[in-house]
């Protein structure tokens, strides 16, 4: 994978989410009352899903064309200049009665440069958004009239209502869309696909191209959003009908139409970011405690368990493979909530959302796939979660995938039966006041929720540890006082540099009181440690 095309500028790119339309909003005089004004409609054509999906399948039979760049002039729209360009609030799409959520567009600039197509559909038939820089207030720029009246949209995004002025759903750059969630602040992101994502050669980012917006049904709460996806390796037909609830849903609809081989195909990508926590505070050089958008992978195995696994920032691009099948859901969570665990009242990570993926009909044999890629700031988004078919992804294959989207705070079905990890941490082995053994790391686990809400210290819980190779000791669990969290103690000894694959939960007799918790821990010098038994990440 090209790591330096992969990490995308986070906090400028999130930022354009915020760009266009800040003010109160207005309304002009709109066509049937649901789209923008009348001469910036093209003609009706017939449209839905089906014309949707022959359109991709035609497209996959012919070669891919890039579409050019409209003017040059596009590159000098930095975040600055991106900022003073804002979307006219009177040039609302879907603003009138059949909709509670009207659609603003983003405009070009730097970090997004070739355009989109926007539709809007209504009664079978669809009807192009012609593109007019008088959808603009280009401030200051000078910029209105130099570009090309042609120009085209970088995207859209779906305001909360006829008289807010936020948004809570923005489809902007290659096939990356975002939600504010459950608790209203941008985070992480998901992405229509996902191609040959950390396999040896560049990652192939295929683009929607084309979107047709529509109010569905009755609802006027529901918007349905189609896209048509377009790469070098594949086209595909999206469905995507999304509602604001406690949180935000969306159900999505993918068929592909595979163009080549495909190595890693990545089916329900979430792309987010990990910098540091409590598990590896040995490489924090931020005055912050925590920083990350995204504190772990949850998964729920078609077999039923139920897994943890804390992320990491390695030293160098690293895969890990969950092999399931008919997965019941995965997806990266913000499981800490507490602001004193960040400090930061700027960009609120303990309000960014989790997302989880529901299939929504049974996806076979395969595996959850987590990519983590280094990463020495925040800007940078450095993890990837997606899932993979077990079967080749060759040329001429049609796949299709169901799935739900769920943007919000947690898990949307959480155990009941099975208390949960909360925080993983990792320090020297030993006994204090006695010499620490060279190289041996001392992990503790905090489990909280379900059965262990019901127990005292006089229960005799017990740490379940495995481990991929070195030797485990010190294993023990107690409960922490004035609390009904339960704490897994051990130490770790492990020569070298390879990952060390390790597995806990607790349990009561036979039964088991937690999730599993998994955690690939990459060795790490400490001040003091010798460096000839440890690998080169060192404390600062």
């Amino acid at each position: 994978m090209n790591a330096k095309k992969f990490v995308i500028d986070r906090r400028r790119f999130i930022g354009l989410l915020g760009a266009t339309a800040l003010g109160p909003l207005g309304y002009g005089v709109f066509d049937r009352a649901w789209a923008a004004p009348a001469q910036a409609l093209g003609p009706p054509q017939p449209f839905d899903f089906d014309w949707l999906k022959a359109k991709a399948q035609t497209l996959a039979g012919k070669p891919f064309v890039e579409p050019p760049v409209r003017s040059a002039l596009l590159q000098s729209i930095n975040y600055d200049a991106y900022q003073a360009i804002r979307f006219r609030s009177d040039r609302n799409l879907l603003a009138g009665a059949t909709s509670s959520y009207p659609i603003q567009l983003f405009h070009l600039g730097e970090y997004v440069q070739r355009p989109v197509t926007i539709h809007l559909v209504q009664d079978g038939k669809a009807r192009e958004v012609i593109y007019s820089p008088g959808y603009f207030d280009y401030g200051n720029t000078g910029l209105g009239k130099k570009l090309p009246a042609d120009l085209g949209f970088a995207g859209f995004r779906i305001m909360g209502s006829k008289d807010g002025d936020t948004d809570w759903l923005a489809f902007l750059g290659a096939s990356y869309f975002r939600s504010d969630g459950e608790l209203k602040q941008y985070g992480l992101s998901a992405r229509g696909i996902a191609v040959d994502t950390a396999v040896p050669g560049p990652e192939e980012f295929p683009r929607f191209t084309r979107f047709w917006l529509q109010p569905t049904g009755k609802r006027k709460d529901v918007v349905t959003i189609h896209a048509l996806l377009e790469g070098a390796s594949l086209t595909g037909a999206y469905r995507f009908d999304c509602r604001r609830e406690t949180g935000v849903i969306m159900d999505a609809e993918a068929v592909l139409f595979v163009r080549r081989d495909v190595e890693r195909l990545g089916i329900a990508p979430l792309t987010s970011m990990f910098w540091f926590a409590e598990n590896n505070r040995h490489i924090a050089t931020d005055w912050r405690p925590e920083i990350h958008d995204s504190d772990g992978l949850a998964l729920w195995t078609g077999r039923g368990e139920r897994i943890w696994r804390p992320l990491n920032n390695p030293d160098v691009a690293r895969t890990s493979a969950f092999a399931d099948e008919d997965p019941k859901g995965f997806g990266l969570m913000q499981r800490d909530r507490n602001f004193a665990d960040y400090q930061d009242d700027g960009v609120f990570y303990e309000r960014r959302p989790s997302v989880w993926i529901e299939p929504l009909h049974p996806w076979g044999k395969g595996s959850v796939q987590l990519v983590e890629l280094p990463t020495d700031d925040e800007i940078h988004d450095n993890i990837v979660a997606f899932w993979v078919p077990a079967e080749p992804v060759k040329a001429g294959d049609r796949l299709s995938y169901r799935y739900r989207l769920h943007w919000l705070a947690d898990e949307p079905y959480p155990m009941k039966l099975m208390a949960r990890a909360i925080s993983t941490r990792i320090g020297r082995g030993g006994v204090p006041g006695q010499p620490r053994p060279e190289g041996r790391r001392k992990f503790v686990i905090d489990f909280a929720g379900g059965p262990l809400e019901t127990l005292t210290k006089q229960h005799e819980v017990v740490a379940e540890v495995t481990q991929s190779r070195g030797k485990i000791s010190n294993v023990y669990a107690l409960q922490v006082v004035g609390t009904k969290i339960w704490r897994a103690f051990f130490d770790l000894q492990a020569e070298g540099v390879d990952p060390v694959d390790l597995r806990c939960f607790l349990r009561l007799g036979d039964q088991p009181l937690t999730e599993t918790w998994l955690y690939q821990y990459l060795p790490f010098r400490y001040p003091g440690d010798a460096p000839d038994k440890h690998a080169q990440i060192s404390a600062p």
